[in-house]
């Protein structure tokens, strides 16, 4: 459910209120009882944090000049497996037993 920021023009009483889409929208002061309580208008409550959403990224239209990628970090997700220790993944699954004779397997 959304904040709203609300202040009172007679008293300037400022509350903030958690409240459905769908309520209504105060009117009265809680203050001092008058009906000049009003919905403030407020910037948005959240950040985005990490790679790609920082304040400086889109400014300009052009790209940035360090001269790195703009893509995700590298280790920043799964950690990949060398290729030397993808290559033995296979041989090191157990072998088969032989069937040795006698044991009734064939």
């Amino acid at each position: 459910m959304p904040i709203y920021a609300y202040r009172c023009d007679e008293c300037g009483f400022a509350k903030d209120v958690l409240q459905k889409i769908s309520d209504p929208v105060l009117t009265v002061c809680l203050s001092c009882g008058k009906p000049s309580f009003k919905k403030q208008l407020t910037a948005a409550g959240f950040q985005l944090k990490g790679t790609g959403w920082y304040a400086t990224d889109f400014r300009g239209g052009a790209a940035p000049s360090t001269g790195t990628a703009s893509g995700p970090v590298e280790g920043a997700g799964a950690p990949a497996a060398p290729a030397a220790a993808a290559a033995e993944a296979p041989a090191a699954a157990p072998a088969k037993p032989a069937a040795t004779p006698g044991s009734g397997t064939t």
